[in-house]
């Protein structure tokens, strides 16, 4: 469907809009030799960064489908951090101690300007079928001319996230009713004080890494932190064995990103419908706290394999993730309760053996985040302890590497990679489920039976186009990138060729969410480091095959940071190098 200009009804031009970062950093250091076991370090730094994003020349043109921006932003953020590091090392016996202290200050500063872009966001009248109409700037307009008002006097109103009630406050920042974008202005200074000293001390086949820190952090929000740390491990040298664990404490500090937008944005009466908040009240983001643990196993087989595990807990009380404001690409921070992010990682390689050498990696992660939401825009301190995981959540994943180098390095050497991923969690893919452990908010019934609506969580309808990046398939029906599936799909019928849909009542966002389907990934490289054998001068050749078999498959869906991507179709990449 081809969208059009709300006051000129002609058809928009294709969406412009960009960013830009500027950035310089200078960080001189001293170092001053006090004997020659003890060495003292100083540095100071100064860091800018400027983040600009920039909308269409014509604000119309960034209106895209309701689930993903019915708004044009443009932002103005900096952030300047300013600051000094000293340490002081010293050697002596088993001892390796080294103390410091930094102090560092960062400056935000935030400047957004939002107007409405889509005329059925905030539309005053309704039709007849409960669907806005542009050219009202207000509900006692309605019923002169045959419409019914989206207030609260109407009971037929929506009041959906697709069709919201009217809001005279956002009224003046409606572009679509002759208004101006509405600027946003924030600052704040965070100032953070830090000291610790820590010893590795080795003993034999024993080596301890032993410290504690304290972190002092005054922004929006202030906190203190006693942080111990400390790591043991044990070289078993009769087996080639070394064993290791280790305990840290760390105090977790809100990310800066529109930071102040989402402290405060909630106390804005024009924010607040467009954050969702629960309140007009502020929620600064308060630092949290993490209890960290890991451990590993380092182990030698013979000559030919080295294989190298370690398991990892991560613990933390009030975890930050992401959300974004209103339907626009700008994101900010916010507060979960809780989170428990436990995960393995295994390496194992081949040393080089007749010019062969192989290496695998394999690891997984949970991310688990815990309700309610504590802090950061829309907060809503109140509400149900669930769990659910963020799409950085993947059960397991392996690329094995192996290479093979012709005889006495003179011919051509030949490189094979193989990535296995079982897939990302996708939380915006629809699902049917009526259970209490179920989160299915697009679950309906059709005749009778149960069926899935082609929503989002928020009942906002996917586009064709979205429903085609997915695979979506309804009783053997693929959407098109023009032309979607029906509204409601039986549950029994709703499929995809892309994602893992979890079968009907049994989705669960924490044991059984949809990911992204699993895949296998092949690359192939061919090269020679001297092509014609020569000493001084060398000329090199290397070709590469990118995702050799040429598979479809998605990366991820409707991300919150970055939407949809796809793997690499097969690509064959060339390079041809001189070396002087």
């Amino acid at each position: 469907m081809v969208q059009t200009n709300p006051i000129t009804g002609q058809p928009l031009g294709p969406t412009d809009q960009s960013s830009k970062i500027l950035t310089f950093d200078i960080a001189p250091k001293w170092s001053y030799t006090i004997s020659p076991n003890a060495v003292l370090n100083v540095t100071g730094y100064v860091r800018r960064d400027a983040y600009n994003y920039y909308p269409s020349n014509d604000p119309f043109n960034d209106l895209g489908p309701a689930n993903l921006q019915r708004q044009t932003v443009a932002q103005q953020r900096s952030l300047l951090n300013a600051g000094a590091v000293a340490n002081l090392s010293y050697t002596k016996g088993i001892h390796n101690i080294k103390a410091g202290i930094m102090y560092e200050q960062t400056f935000l500063n935030e400047n957004d300007q939002l107007g409405i872009i889509d005329a059925t966001y905030n539309a005053p009248c309704l039709d007849m079928n409960a669907v806005p109409v542009n050219g009202f700037t207000d509900p006692s307009q309605c019923a002169a001319e045959g419409f019914q008002p989206s207030d609260t006097t109407n009971p037929n109103a929506p009041n959906s996230a697709l069709y919201p009630l009217f809001n005279s406050t956002l009224l003046p920042y409606d572009l679509t009713r002759g208004g101006v974008r509405f600027p946003f202005v924030g600052h704040t200074d965070v100032k953070e004080l830090a000291m610790y000293v820590q010893d590795n001390i080795t003993l034999r086949n024993w080596s301890f890494n032993l410290g504690i820190r304290g972190d002092f952090y005054n922004g929006l929000a202030t906190a203190t932190q006693a942080e111990p740390r400390v790591a043991i491990s044990y070289n078993i040298q009769k087996t080639n064995t070394v064993l290791r664990v280790s305990y840290a404490r760390t105090l977790e500090t809100p990310f800066n990103e529109n930071l102040v937008l989402s402290s405060v944005g909630c106390s804005s009466d024009v924010l607040d419908p467009l954050l969702g908040c629960s309140s007009s009240s502020t929620t600064p983001l308060q630092p949290g706290f993490r209890n960290e643990f890991h451990a590993g196993l380092q182990q030698a087989i013979g000559k030919f394999l080295v294989i190298d595990g370690e398991y990892i807990w991560k613990y933390t009380h009030s975890a930050y993730d992401f959300s974004i404001l209103g339907n626009t690409p700008i994101f900010f921070p916010i507060e979960w309760h809780n989170s428990k992010i436990p995960g393995f990682a295994l390496r194992a390689s081949v040393p080089v053996y007749h010019g062969f050498s192989a290496l695998v990696v394999m690891s997984s992660v949970a991310a688990r985040f815990f309700t309610p939401q504590i802090s950061g825009a829309g907060a809503t301190p109140s509400g149900s302890t669930g769990v659910f995981r963020i799409d950085h959540d993947e059960a397991f994943n392996m690329t094995a590497h192996m290479q093979y180098q012709t005889p006495w390095k003179r011919g051509p050497w030949f490189g094979f990679n193989w990535r296995y991923d079982s897939g990302l969690v996708a939380g915006s893919v629809p699902c049917y489920g009526i259970a209490d452990f179920n989160n299915c908010p697009q679950s309906t019934t059709s005749n009778g039976l149960p069926a899935i609506t082609m929503t989002n969580g928020a009942g906002i309808p996917f586009t064709a186009d979205q429903e085609f990046q997915a695979g979506f398939t309804c009783n053997g029906m693929h959407a098109t990138p023009t032309v979607a599936l029906p509204s409601t799909c039986l549950a029994s019928q709703f499929g995809s060729t892309l994602t893992q849909v979890p079968s009907p009542g049994t989705q669960n966002d924490d044991h059984n969410p949809a990911r992204i389907a699993h895949r296998n990934l092949f690359d192939l490289a061919i090269g020679d480091g001297n092509l014609f054998k020569t000493d001084r001068y060398k000329w090199s050749a290397q070709v590469n095959f990118i995702n050799l078999s040429n598979n479809y498959v998605l990366y991820n869906f409707l991300s919150t940071f970055s939407g949809t991507h796809y793997v690499t179709p097969r690509a064959i990449t060339a390079t041809i190098g001189f070396h002087f």
